[in-house]
């Protein structure tokens, strides 16, 4: 069992950055390949990002390439997502979850946090 917490949401203009943070309870957190996901109003649940559980491949969305890094600390139990040069349309709340082995559709992941707003005025 993982329990998960996102934190680092919030207001930001357009062209400025953010870092998300997931904070994970569990001892085998390390063991997990971790994804971040995000949803507009009235959009499915879409990948942004995923990272193996050792942190040695990350996967990203094309939306987001070159723009956002995934990394993760296992001693930390945490994973973030650093966000720059963000546009109006990466604004969602965005999720973080956990998987057995690493997926790019959200129903491959087992475990979810509640989720962070995050909103990027024009």
């Amino acid at each position: 069992q993982v329990q998960l917490l996102e934190s680092g949401g919030g207001l930001v203009q357009a062209g400025g950055s953010l870092r998300l943070s997931c904070a994970a309870s569990g001892r085998t957190f390390s063991s997990y390949a971790m994804g971040w996901f995000r949803q507009a109003p009235g959009k499915e649940r879409g990948f942004v990002a995923a990272i193996t559980w050792s942190g040695g491949s990350t996967y990203y969305a094309d939306s987001v390439k070159g723009r956002f890094t995934i990394f993760r600390d296992n001693a930390k139990n945490t994973v973030y997502l650093q966000m720059n040069s963000l546009k109006p349309e990466d604004t969602a709340v965005y999720y973080c979850a956990a998987a057995s082995v690493l997926g790019t559709w959200y129903r491959e992941y087992d475990y979810w946090g509640q989720g962070t707003q995050v909103t990027v005025s024009s």
